[in-house]
């Protein structure tokens, strides 16, 4: 079992690899792929966080991609759709999406806020999220 001296150690090593940075969300320009549905995309090094808002009425077709993703949903519902099984996913459910696995999201009469986690990064986003980190760093 690990301990919190194990979890939380400064010990171990390695270089950092970038600067560490902050990022505000809202100052993101938003990327729209199909109407109602606005992405968010944060690049980092090996993975990429996205923040997606649905509209009502608005469906993300069902796909699959080579990144694997975990959804967490943070305001609002959909239903989310995971190789033909569909739930209602509100404020705090979390879905994970192995590559590869057909799924596709819709808002009926509400909204939906969720964040995409993807590793590696989802490959037809990161030239837009390239285009969107600042050059603010912690030291700034």
């Amino acid at each position: 079992m690990t301990t919190s001296s194990e979890h939380f150690s400064t010990e171990g090593g390695g270089t950092p690899t970038a600067p560490g940075r902050f990022v505000d969300v809202d100052a993101i320009q938003a990327m729209t792929l199909v109407p109602g549905l606005d992405f968010r995309p944060v690049l980092g090094q090996s993975m990429l966080l996205n923040f997606a808002s649905y509209e009502p009425h608005t469906e993300a077709p069902t796909h699959s991609h080579a990144e694997e993703q975990i959804v967490i949903v943070t305001e609002g519902e959909f239903e989310f759709t995971i190789d033909g099984v569909t739930r209602t996913m509100r404020a705090g459910d979390v879905a994970v999406v192995p590559p590869w696995v057909p799924h596709g999201a819709r808002t009926l009469d509400t909204t939906c806020k969720e964040i995409d986690v993807f590793t590696p990064p989802r490959s037809t986003l990161v030239d837009y999220a390239a285009t969107q980190v600042s050059p603010s760093t912690v030291e700034d």
